[in-house]
């Protein structure tokens, strides 16, 4: 069984920072791209930057120059480092992982259970 536990939402000012974390745990062969998405109210779930095993990164173009994703391989992690942030950040924001559990079975997705981000003065 796997897990992927985020923390790091919280309310915000326009303009502040906040950084997410999420990390990975239980049966983990290896991982492949880490990456968050977020849902605002009334919207589509959209991908927001993901992260592949070997280092190479997407950013939607809302979030390009003010949000920056890493992962720690060692620590199965992965971040978002957001900065600036506006009142249209607002959104559940979900962790992602595409995981090997063992060399036999074949990767699957794999989904946090969101965190809460509120951009509001």
């Amino acid at each position: 069984q796997v897990q992927l536990v985020e923390s790091g939402g919280d309310l915000v000012q326009p303009g502040g920072s906040l950084r997410l974390s999420c990390a990975a745990s239980g049966s983990i062969f290896s991982i492949n791209a880490m990456g968050w998405y977020r849902q605002a109210p009334g919207k589509q779930r959209e991908l927001v930057a993901r992260i592949s095993s070997g280092g190479s990164i997407y950013y939607v173009d809302s979030v390009k120059g003010r949000f920056t994703i890493s992962r720690d391989n060692a620590k199965n992690t992965v971040y978002l480092q957001m900065n600036s942030l506006k009142p249209e950040d607002t959104a559940v924001y979900y962790c992602n992982a595409n995981i090997w559990s063992t060399i036999k079975t074949p990767p699957r997705d794999y989904w946090g259970q969101g965190t809460q981000v509120t951009v509001s003065s």
